[in-house]
């Protein structure tokens, strides 16, 4: 059996991090695979839909280079390393794509950073990572 493991990846270090959490985590069955997925959300002008567009189809190419870095420093681990990007609604929080891949691709466990923002808010998990955790159909660890 294949042990499916999704780290959600912003680019950020606490999603650097995760990647190698997810690393360490396959090291425990022979079968494994890696999926490193961002959700990128379209910002810009709301008048202007093409520019909006325009602008998270650059962001989604900076994230597939950086992710494409990753694959190539995790080829050594013996474990199959799967991208994706996906461009998610205006309006939707990127959690929603990511336990929607999850659910599609039978992800066994989500690892996902947490952001804490101020010394109120480090105690609540940030939007995406709380989304994620109430929303997923399997186990979420949540990277400090």
């Amino acid at each position: 059996m294949t042990k499916r493991i999704l780290v959600a990846y912003d680019g950020s270090d606490l999603s650097r991090e995760a990647v190698w959490e997810a690393r360490n985590q396959a090291c425990e069955t022979a079968n494994r695979e890696i999926h490193i997925v961002s959700v990128v959300k379209p910002t810009g002008p709301a008048t202007n839909a093409a520019v909006s567009h325009s602008i998270g189809d650059e962001m989604a190419e900076n994230l597939r280079s950086e992710m494409d870095v990753l694959k190539e420093q995790m080829a050594s681990s013996d474990v199959g390393v799967i991208t994706e990007v996906i461009i998610s609604e205006v309006q939707e929080n990127p959690g929603i794509g990511i336990c929607k891949y999850a659910e599609e691709q039978a992800v066994d466990l989500i690892i996902v950073g947490n952001r804490g923002l101020g010394k109120v808010k480090k105690m609540l998990l940030g939007s995406v990572s709380n989304n994620v955790v109430q929303h997923a159909n399997c186990p979420v660890l949540v990277m400090k």
